[in-house]
């Protein structure tokens, strides 16, 4: 029987999703060596820059590692805990509170085994904090003891950990009309040497049908200094926003929608259609025509200003009305659905398809499109990438799942490099640690069947986490 509890070590082994064969495995374990130490880059991710123009201690070991982590938090609330009992939504906690958060995760640990959570969890415990005990419910406090005494330590505060990990750019996600004060604190900051740079993220201005977006529409305009009463201020309050966010150092517009379809309106159409939504008089099928008329109108604006435009379709958002009403949006109950790329960006690509400024991202969580759709549209367009596996698919299988669908039709210079898409700012070097390992195992392979030389695997490797994603992000 394995050990458990107080009594099983918790030490990752250094061959971790390496290779099983002991040939290949070596291979690997090479190409490996030339990418470990390498500095990453995070070009789409949700931490809050304010976490680095503040620079406080983080309050306790539970908000900074469960209750801001819903891919932890929804595999707890399946296992029978309530989204209460695990602080989902606080930031608050008291000691015990944070104590009895952590001892929940601790004596279900098991329900993390074979997850992606419980790999960055286990890297994170053990290489950042020390920790030498697996986590149970018998080593729940030691854990949480030693986890809360490190936090006390400067070298624990965010800024410290941006450079002890080796971050060279961090993306945060944020909204057109926030102000970017955070951006721009850290950008005067004399004492601040890093580089976080916001990303431009105009969903719910393009969904006419939401509740609220009347209001949002015209809080948008207001920050830009433009009426929005009209179809032309509304587009010309986007335009200016998008341009402020480059003088801050965006590289980058993101849109998740529940499609990706970018069918045009005629301008006198997509008038008539904003003013009645604007007076609550637009149908559904209206505001969902608007929507995909405006993301054609985000592609014709990232040919103008250089913002890389990201696609990350393919989500039924907040499938729990219970529990989005209670805690939220991003809380766990998002569930991926079937996507469709060829027909439905056809407009846009027909249009910008080979545009030298646009560069156009596809992520997805349909696996079935990768080789079906996202490979032979990134292997003909010059302007389209293959995003790396996201969210639910940022997982072992479904990377080394990737590379076999997508390398064949569209090679490695074709695919994004890896995103780490995360809040939880303790995770990142983890999930970029996970993809260097497996795209090394991947590329021995390749080595050992004599389809790559082993030099070739190692400069690929190395423009994996360097040059391509530099290129692709325009960083």
């Amino acid at each position: 029987m394995a050990m458990t509890g107080s009594t099983a070590p918790l030490a990752p082994h250094p061959d971790r999703l390496l290779p099983t064969d002991p040939s290949v495995r070596s291979i690997a374990r090479r190409l490996y060596r030339h990418v470990r130490e390498l500095p990453i880059l995070s070009p789409h991710g949700h931490v809050d820059p304010r976490l680095f123009v503040e620079d406080a201690a983080f309050p306790d070991p539970a908000t900074l590692l469960v209750t801001k982590d819903h891919y932890v938090t929804r595999i707890l609330h399946a296992a029978g805990f309530s989204l209460d009992e695990l602080g989902v939504g606080r930031d608050d906690l008291t000691e015990a509170e944070s104590r009895s958060i952590w001892r929940a995760l601790c004596s279900r640990w098991d329900v993390l085994r074979g997850t992606p959570s419980r790999y960055w969890l286990e890297s994170e415990l053990s290489e950042i904090f020390g920790v030498e005990q697996r986590p149970s419910a018998a080593t729940a406090d030691a854990i949480h003891d030693r986890i809360a005494d490190c936090l006390a330590k400067d070298e624990f505060r965010p800024r410290a950990l941006f450079q002890s990990f080796g971050v060279e750019v961090l993306a945060t996600t944020d909204d057109p009309a926030d102000d970017l004060s955070a951006h721009r604190s850290l950008r005067e900051d004399p004492t601040w040497t890093g580089r976080v740079i916001p990303t431009f993220r105009p969903d719910r201005y393009l969904e006419a049908g939401r509740p609220g977006w009347v209001e949002a529409v015209d809080r948008l305009g207001e920050v830009a200094g433009i009426d929005t009463g009209d179809y032309t201020g509304y587009v010309r309050a986007l335009e200016e926003r998008r341009r402020r966010f480059v003088e801050l150092g965006a590289t980058s517009a993101d849109h998740s929608h529940f499609d990706v379809r970018t069918d045009p309106l005629d301008p006198g159409e997509a008038e008539r259609i904003y003013r009645a939504a604007r007076a609550d008089a637009a149908t559904p099928e209206e505001t969902t025509a608007l929507r995909r008329h405006m993301l054609l109108e985000m592609a014709r604006m990232s040919t103008e200003d250089g913002l890389v435009m990201t696609l990350h379709p393919g989500v039924r958002r907040n499938h729990h009305t219970p529990t989005f009403q209670a805690h939220g949006s991003d809380t766990g109950h998002d569930i991926p659905v079937r996507a469709e790329f060829t027909e439905a960006l056809r407009p846009l690509l027909e249009r910008y398809g080979t545009h030298p400024n646009l560069h156009l991202v596809l992520f997805t969580l349909d696996e079935t499109t990768f080789s079906r759709e996202i490979a032979p549209l990134a292997g003909f367009y010059p302007s389209v990438y293959a995003g790396a596996p996201w969210w639910f698919l940022d997982a072992p299988e479904a990377v080394r799942r990737f590379r076999g669908a997508v390398t064949e039709t569209a090679g490695f210079t074709r695919t994004s490099g890896f995103i780490d898409d995360t809040r939880a700012f303790c995770s990142i070097p983890a999930r970029h640690d996970m993809s260097r390992r497996l795209d090394s195992g991947y590329l021995a392979g390749l080595v050992a069947e004599h389809r790559l030389a082993e030099d070739e695997a190692a400069e690929v490797a190395v423009e994996l986490c360097t040059t391509i994603p530099r290129g692709v992000f325009k960083l």
